[in-house]
C-alpha cells in the first residue's frame, strides 16, 4: 500500500516542469538623461520637477479645466476602442477559470435507449437474460428437413437503455495544466494593461486634440484681427484716394495683404473643424452629434509641479512595460507545457451504470456494471515533433524577453525626449515673448514713420506680417508646453494612483 499511496501523492502534487519565470534583464539606468537637467524651467512660468512625486490616475485633471474633465468623463464611458479592450480582458478571466477547471475530474451522465434488431444468422450477441427473467436472444427453429415451417435462425428485436455516470481524471503530475493556467493568467493580466494602456492613450490623445482646437482658435483669432485690421485699412486708404492723399498703389498693396490673410484663414478653418470631428470620434460620436466642450487659449492651465520618476519606477507602472513583461511570463510557461508535453502522461477513468431491456429495471443488481481504468502513456517516437516544438517555445520565450527590453528603453527614451521638450518649450517660450515683443515695438515704430512719410506702406504690411507670425509663434509655444507635459504624463505611465489616493508611488 506504501508505495500505492507514494504514487498518488506524487501524481497529485507532481513539480512544474520547465523554467519558473525569472524577469529578463534591464538596461542599466539609475536616470533618464546622460547628463543631469535642472529640476525647474527656465521662465516664469517655471514648472518644477519633484522625483518620486506620485501621478494620480486622472492627470488630466491637473490641466484645471471642467471642459476637458467632462469631455474625459464622456469619452471613457462610451469609447468603443475601452469596450473593446474591456471585453477582451472579460474574455481572458474567463479563461483562466476555465483552464483552472481542469485541476478538476470530469463527470458526465448519459442515458442511451436504443431498439435493435439481430440477425438470427448473429446468434450469441444479443443481450440475454434479463433481471425478470425474460430472455432477449436469437433462436435456432426444426430446420425444414425435419419438418420445420419457419426459418432456421430466428432473429430477435428489442429495446435496450442504458444510464451510466463517467468520471475522467488527468493528474497534473509534472505541471503542465499549472503551466497552462500560469501562461492564461499572464495574458489576462496582459488584456488589463492593455485597457490601462488604451485609456492612458484615449486620453493623451484627447488633451493633444484640445490643445490643438485651443491653439487653432488663437491662430484663428489673430488671423481675423489682421483681416479686420486690413479691411480697416483699405477703407481709410480709399478715402484718402479720393482726397488725393493716398495712391493706387498704395491700395493695392494693402488689398494684397487682406487677400492673404483671409487665404491664410480658410486652413486653419478647415483644422479646427477636423480637429472637432477628432474629438467626436475619440468621445465615441458622429460626425454630425453635438459636441458641448470647446477649446480656447484660456480653457487649459499649464500645470507647474510636475513628477518626476526613476527608470525603476517606470518598468513597474507603465503599462505597455509590464504588458510585455506579462508576454514574458506567458512565454515562459508555454516552455513548461511544451516540456512536460514529452514526459509520461497519466490518467484515470472509471464509469459505473445500468442497463436493461425496460427502463424501471437498468439499477437492478442484474443490470448494474462499472469499470475503472488508469493509464499511463510515455512518447518514445514522434518524429522529433515534441522537442522541436519545445524549442520553438523556447525561442519565443527569447523573443519575448528581447521585445520585453526593448520596450524598457522606449520607456526611459519617451521619458527623456519629454523632459528635453519641456526644458526647450520653455526656453522657446521666452524667445517668441521676446520676438513678439520686438515685433512689436517694430510695428509701432513703422506705423509713426509712414505718418511721418519716411518708410513705404510695403514696409508696414512686412511689419504687420511679422507681428502676426510672431504671436502665432507665443501661442504655438504656449501649445508646446502644454502638448509636452501631456507627453511626459502618458510616458511615465498615465497614473500611478488611483484618484483621490495619496503618497508616494
Amino acid at each position: 500500500m506504501k508505495p500505492i499511496a507514494v504514487a498518488i501523492f506524487l501524481m497529485l502534487t507532481g513539480c512544474a516542469a520547465g523554467p519558473d519565470y525569472v524577469r529578463p534583464g534591464l538596461p542599466a539606468s539609475t536616470r533618464f538623461t546622460q547628463e543631469v537637467l535642472p529640476v525647474t524651467t527656465a521662465g516664469p512660468a517655471a514648472q518644477h520637477f519633484t522625483a518620486a512625486q506620485a501621478l494620480e490616475a486622472d492627470w488630466w485633471k491637473r490641466f484645471q479645466s471642467p471642459a476637458l474633465n467632462q469631455l474625459v468623463a464622456d469619452a471613457l464611458a462610451a469609447s468603443p476602442t475601452l469596450a473593446a479592450a474591456q471585453a477582451a480582458l472579460r474574455g481572458a478571466h474567463e479563461n483562466v477559470v476555465a483552464q483552472q477547471g481542469m485541476f478538476m475530474p470530469t463527470v458526465q451522465a448519459g442515458y442511451s435507449p436504443s431498439r435493435t434488431k439481430i440477425a438470427g444468422n448473429q446468434g450469441g450477441n444479443s443481450p440475454g437474460v434479463q433481471g425478470d427473467g425474460s430472455v432477449i436472444s436469437t433462436g435456432a427453429g426444426t430446420p425444414a428437413a425435419q419438418g420445420g415451417a419457419g426459418p432456421y435462425n430466428q432473429p430477435v428485436t428489442y429495446t435496450f437503455h442504458t444510464a451510466q455516470l463517467t468520471v475522467g481524471f488527468v493528474p497534473d503530475v509534472f505541471g503542465s495544466n499549472r503551466r497552462q493556467v500560469e501562461a492564461a493568467s499572464a495574458q489576462a493580466s496582459y488584456q488589463a494593461l492593455q485597457l490601462q494602456a488604451a485609456t492612458t492613450t484615449l486620453v493623451a490623445n484627447l488633451v493633444g486634440a484640445a490643445i490643438t482646437e485651443s491653439l487653432l482658435r488663437e491662430q484663428i483669432a489673430i488671423t481675423r484681427d489682421v483681416i479686420d485690421a486690413n479691411t480697416q485699412m483699405v477703407a481709410v486708404l480709399r478715402r484718402q484716394q479720393h482726397a488725393g492723399f493716398a495712391s493706387n498703389l498704395d491700395i493695392r498693396l494693402q488689398e494684397g495683404a487682406l487677400v492673404q490673410a483671409q487665404q491664410q484663414l480658410l486652413p486653419l478653418t478647415r483644422q479646427l473643424e477636423q480637429t472637432r470631428n477628432l474629438l467626436r470620434a475619440l468621445s465615441g460620436k458622429a460626425p454630425d452629434q453635438v459636441l458641448a466642450q470647446a477649446f480656447d487659449a484660456g480653457s487649459l492651465t499649464l500645470p507647474l509641479d510636475l513628477p518626476l520618476a526613476l527608470p525603476s519606477q517606470i518598468v513597474e507602472h507603465r503599462p505597455d512595460v509590464r504588458a510585455a513583461e506579462e508576454q514574458v511570463r506567458a512565454a515562459s510557461a508555454q516552455v513548461g507545457v511544451a516540456t512536460a508535453a514529452r514526459l509520461p502522461q497519466f490518467s484515470i477513468d472509471g464509469a459505473i451504470g445500468g442497463a436493461a431491456s425496460h427502463f424501471d429495471q437498468m439499477f437492478w443488481p442484474s443490470g448494474a456494471f462499472f469499470n475503472l481504468v488508469g493509464n499511463i502513456t510515455q512518447p518514445l517516437f514522434d518524429g522529433g515533433t515534441l522537442k522541436h516544438r519545445q524549442r520553438a517555445a523556447e525561442a519565443a520565450l527569447a523573443e519575448a524577453a528581447a521585445q520585453y527590453q526593448a520596450t524598457v528603453i522606449t520607456a526611459f527614451q519617451n521619458v527623456s525626449d519629454a523632459l528635453r521638450a519641456l526644458h526647450a518649450d520653455a526656453d522657446a517660450l521666452q524667445a517668441a515673448v521676446s520676438a513678439e515683443q520686438n515685433a512689436g515695438a517694430s510695428l509701432a515704430l513703422i506705423r509713426r514713420q509712414l505718418v511721418g512719410g519716411y518708410v513705404d506702406r510695403l514696409a508696414l504690411i512686412a511689419a504687420e506680417q511679422s507681428a502676426r507670425l510672431a504671436s502665432i509663434g507665443v501661442a504655438q509655444a504656449k501649445a508646446a508646453r502644454l502638448s509636452d507635459t501631456a507627453a511626459l504624463f502618458q510616458a511615465l505611465g498615465g497614473g500611478w494612483v488611483e484618484p483621490g489616493a495619496g503618497g508616494a508611488p
